[in-house]
């Protein structure tokens, strides 16, 4: 074989013990999931936010950004529950490119994921144990997921992932709400079998062991536009699409349907500002149609102290991946959902 080890096997329980959940953060991590639960069942009305960098680049500026989100949603939190996106693994289609935090845990050094794993369950306990804030990742790698998932509330199974067995398997041991995106294709069908895989009970091999699952009850879409054949986008948070997205969900009897708009990616085409357009449109589809209002409970915005993006990490707080609406955009814009909800 080609593979050549660069370390020793990594001790799932050694890692895990370095920054583990005790006390009042436990309590309250705990109290925060089970609000996060009901809001995906429907047994809470508020509307969900996963908000927050593209890609956890800077552990000190992630938690600038917390602590700023930590006041905002004590302002909002009995209409819009927040949960901080801290994705510290970002899918690359060429393999080029930052990778992540997990991957390369300080931007001016060389790669290094033993140190990175460690580096991403200590941002993730920091935001936690620091701002009272829970956090969302996105499960690239299924076979990391044992060395996060006592800290994680949501976990995102992505575009280039969702089609993927091991993936939606895995999505059905987990514990924790688990939104499944539509595909770059942006073609539901295979969104939605990932769904239906993940709240199913499954036996697979996994980690060198053969596992069964209970099937995960809070997987649900997110609707996060394609690309045609041509390279054009491809929205789908219109209101016909998320009519057609929750006939589907109808047709297919899954538990608990609950539909996130990803304001950024393909249903922006990147272009950050319009997040604030497509919030602001679907709220008033919400207001205009009763099923979309049962449905279509949350939104993904893109987020981070500056606005846009950059190359190179010069600017603190500036993305370095796909670029993000910078603080003051996104708390007038969690001001007016909140305003909006209240009318």
């Amino acid at each position: 074989m080609s593979f050549k080890a660069t370390s020793d096997k990594i001790n799932v329980d050694e890692v895990r013990n370095l920054s583990k959940l005790t006390g009042a953060s436990l309590a309250q991590k705990e109290a925060r999931d089970r609000e996060l639960e009901a809001i995906i069942k429907g047994e809470d009305d508020r509307l969900l936010l996963v908000i927050g960098p593209c890609s956890s680049d800077n552990e000190e500026a992630v938690l600038e950004y917390a602590k700023r989100l930590a006041k905002l949603q004590e302002e909002v939190k009995d209409r819009v529950f927040m949960v901080m996106r801290v994705y510290t693994a970002k899918p690359r289609t060429n393999g080029d490119g930052y990778k992540g935090m997990v991957h390369q845990p300080n931007t001016e050094e060389a790669p290094s994921l033993i140190n990175g794993i460690t580096a991403v369950r200590n941002l993730h306990y920091r935001v936690i144990t620091e701002t009272g804030m829970t956090t969302a990742d996105e499960m690239l790698y299924p076979e990391n997921l044992p060395l996060i998932e006592d800290l994680v509330s949501y976990i995102a199974v992505g575009a280039r992932s969702v089609e993927d067995q091991q993936h939606r398997f895995v999505a059905s041991g987990i514990s924790v709400p688990t939104g499944m995106k539509n595909p770059t294709s942006g073609n539901l069908n295979i969104m939605f079998n990932g769904i239906y895989a993940a709240q199913n009970k499954q036996s697979f091999l996994f980690n060198s062991e053969e596992v069964e699952t209970s099937g995960n009850p809070l997987a649900h879409a997110i609707l996060r536009g394609g690309v045609n054949e041509y390279g054009k986008n491809i929205p789908n948070y219109y209101y016909d699409n998320l009519l057609d997205t929750i006939e589907q969900y109808e047709q297919m009897g899954l538990e608990n349907p609950f539909i996130v708009i990803d304001t950024n990616h393909d249903n922006s085409g990147k272009q950050y500002l319009e997040q604030v357009r497509i919030v602001r449109q679907t709220l008033i589809n919400r207001d205009w149609n009763d099923k979309i209002n049962k449905y279509v409970r949350g939104f993904m915005i893109e987020s981070y102290l500056e606005d846009g993006r950059q190359d190179e990490p010069e600017v603190f707080g500036k993305s370095i991946t796909d670029p993000c609406l910078g603080w003051d955009s996104t708390e007038q814009l969690v001001h007016e959902i909140y305003d909006t909800l209240g009318k």
